[in-house]
């Protein structure tokens, strides 16, 4: 039996295929937009992508605002949903503290507030690195009392986008559990595209890693041998958030949505450059040298890259066992790896390999790395 669920960021990415899966499960899906005259286009979306178009609706509103800028109305149509869905993010390097936090954490508050208020289950996506503590402790955050965090020094470190999803992440499990409110949290991986289609939207970090790799912007590796950026399907993060989403165990608990066996950054690009049939990069450059190159002013922009881009290449491994055991509940499996890569960079690429690299011109001689932004 079909229930109301609630999704913010339902037009980006991952969100796009959420709503198609719980639209063809049944479920009534009403979508937080700024512009809700644009429900027409993810109602097409959601059935390219196997869902239905009947059951998904707008409702006009904005996260960062008190109440998300819901009018009475519509507060009426979203009180009957049973799941909130947050995924809404902004997401761009550079962002201002002023900027970052006024979405990402005071919105992700708003979303966590309304959820309450209807005694619904908040479903948040999060993101790998709350999963790595030397990680968090080495930038400053106190895991332990997060609230004593310096966290305009935490931004400084990992940039505006990162350090608001940490901070709003460690904000929104303090407010629930002080009105104890019933939340889930899936912490995904670094997201490429449907395993089968291979679909991905062009904004999406690896959807560019595979263009610039195709037009020769790589020159060298990030890091060193142990250093790699963990993966997933776009399908199977779907699937798992769906799957704790209405598993009444799952309460109060955070699961990690990855692709263990993901390889490190160098054999990644290999397989990257197999499909493409391009030459992959060899050599590794130290990430300590990268940054220090990047302090150059205007350097990251004429080269395309981010110092902040530079935090989601670890080193550290994970603890898979929860997301294990729920795989075998929730009766779904990660797919082949190498498959979903060659259907995504076909996907990404479109047409004929040879064009795309005429389109791409004179970007032959400048070195990339990787971008780790979550769907």
């Amino acid at each position: 039996m079909g229930v109301e669920c609630f999704v913010t960021g339902g037009s980006g990415f991952i969100g796009q295929h959420l709503v198609a899966r719980l639209s063809a499960a049944g479920h009534t899906v009403r979508v937080l937009m700024r512009k809700p005259g644009d429900i027409e286009r993810l109602r097409e979306q959601a059935e390219q992508l196997g869902g239905v178009a009947g059951p998904i609706h707008a409702v006009e509103g904005d996260i960062s605002k008190a109440g998300l800028g819901l009018s009475e109305r519509d507060k009426r149509c979203v009180s009957a949903a049973r799941v909130v869905f947050h995924l809404a993010a902004q997401f761009t390097w550079g962002l201002t503290l002023e900027q970052a936090h006024a979405v990402n954490v005071q919105g992700a508050l708003n979303v966590a507030e309304l959820a309450v208020s209807q005694g619904a289950r908040l479903l948040m996506v999060g993101g790998y690195m709350l999963r790595n503590e030397p990680h968090l402790l080495g930038i400053g955050v106190d895991i332990a009392q997060p609230e004593r965090t310096d966290w305009p020094a935490v931004y400084r470190r990992v940039g505006g986008y990162e350090g608001s999803k940490l901070e709003a992440h460690f904000a929104v499990v303090r407010y629930m559990h002080e009105v104890g409110g019933d939340y889930a949290i899936v912490h995904p991986a670094t997201v490429f595209g449907h395993s089968e289609t291979g679909h991905i939207v062009g904004g999406q970090p690896l959807a560019g890693l595979i263009r610039d790799l195709a037009a020769g912007r790589f020159m060298a590796v990030p890091g060193t041998a142990e250093h790699w950026l963990p993966l997933v399907t776009v399908d199977y993060l779907v699937a798992m958030i769906v799957g704790v989403a209405f598993d009444p165990a799952m309460n109060r608990r955070e699961v990690l949505a990855m692709y263990e066996h993901t390889p490190n950054l160098q054999g990644l690009l290999q397989l990257l450059a197999a499909a493409l049939s391009v030459k992959a990069p060899r050599w590794h450059v130290p990430i300590t040298l990268l940054r220090a190159v990047l302090r150059i002013p205007g350097l990251g922009k004429r080269l395309g890259i981010s110092a902040e881009s530079l935090n989601f290449i670890q080193t550290q491994r994970f603890d898979m066992a929860e997301s294990t055991r729920l795989e075998r509940r929730y009766r779904i499996a990660h797919p082949d790896m190498g498959r979903a890569l060659e259907n995504t960079v076909r996907y990404v690429m479109g047409g004929d390999l040879a064009q795309v690299r005429s389109a791409a011109g004179g970007l032959q001689s400048s070195p990339t790395v990787i971008s780790g932004r979550r769907g």
